[in-house]
């Protein structure tokens, strides 16, 4: 008889790879970057903005003794300082401006070839620098402003309101007082977010390899936000363009400090002032900031 012969095995499918999906420009898109921002400002970011403020504009303090500052100008209200209406129009303008650019920029830049973390570094920075020229400048330098001025109560001078502060500003100075430190905004924001959503992707592709989900499976809930905390906590690294913004957008009088300042001379007159130390002042709600906004605007907007 003759031998059988065996069957030749059948060669495995290759697995399909990961379809690159355009996420559609809807109006709903741009209410859910808004959202979002909203959500995030108003539960921990306000609180953890005004701590990292406080500490960068008064670079002697500790993190207790900014707690006690800021519990000082009205106990718990005092952490809430500047959320209305500058932290509330921000987020919600810039919010959407993030998630719409972000998204658009990185699907762009994936579909030429780049890799994840690419990708999300390229729709980061470009999503940043959008909403800081578009919506931030003014709105961050008047948080800063409501933030700072009770320095003016501190030496005896009764502080404006807010709109009267604005007004003041804006008949001295015009666009550009209103603006200022908008250049620093930029800095920051294009870092940060380069920064977050890049170091998002890379932590997501550390996790696919581990959990064995490297062929396009869904990410879980809890995967999603750790890859979106550790991209955050990282991106705490630019802590001194931070802290040269709040300087420049600071309402204290200091014979030392320039008279137009630039974000050369600020950078500067910090390190002359405060060392080395001074330019990471506030890094550690910093930190806990870029967590909680990373959450929400990465892990939160990608559900």
């Amino acid at each position: 008889m003759s031998a059988a012969i065996a069957p030749i095995p059948a060669a495995p499918s290759p697995v399909a790879p990961q379809k690159l999906e355009k996420k559609p420009i809807k109006f709903s898109n741009l209410l859910l970057g808004a959202g979002l921002n909203l959500f995030e400002v108003t539960t921990l970011g306000q609180p953890l903005e005004v701590v990292k403020t406080t500490m960068a504009a008064n670079r002697s303090d500790g993190f207790g003794s900014a707690l006690s500052r800021v519990w000082g100008r009205g106990g718990v209200f005092g952490f809430y300082q500047g959320l209305i209406p500058w932290a509330w129009i921000e987020a919600s303008t810039k919010g959407a401006v993030l998630l719409f650019v972000a998204s658009e920029a990185e699907y762009y830049a994936r579909s030429f070839g780049a890799s994840e973390f690419g990708g999300g570094v390229v729709g980061g920075m470009t999503g940043g620098v959008a909403q800081a020229y578009a919506t931030m400048g003014f709105c961050t330098c008047m948080k800063t402003v409501e933030i700072t001025k009770h320095k003016m109560a501190a030496s005896g001078v009764a502080p404006q309101g807010t709109w009267a502060t604005f007004m003041d500003i804006y008949k001295r100075e015009g666009i550009r007082g209103i603006n200022k430190g908008v250049n620093a905004v930029a800095i920051r924001q294009m870092t940060n977010w380069g920064s977050r959503f890049g170091l998002s992707r890379l932590a997501e592709d550390g996790i696919r390899k581990v959990t064995k989900k490297e062929h396009g499976e869904k990410l879980s809930v809890v995967e999603k936000i750790t890859a979106s905390a550790l991209g955050g906590g990282l991106s705490a690294w630019n802590q001194p363009i931070e802290v040269i913004r709040v300087e420049m957008q600071s309402k204290k009088d200091d014979p030392n400090r320039p008279k137009k300042m630039t974000v050369g001379n600020t950078f500067k007159y910090i390190y002359q002032t405060n060392g080395f130390k001074g330019l990471y002042r506030g890094v550690a709600p910093r930190i806990g900031l870029s967590v909680w906004q990373t959450v929400c605007m990465v892990a939160f907007g990608d559900m």
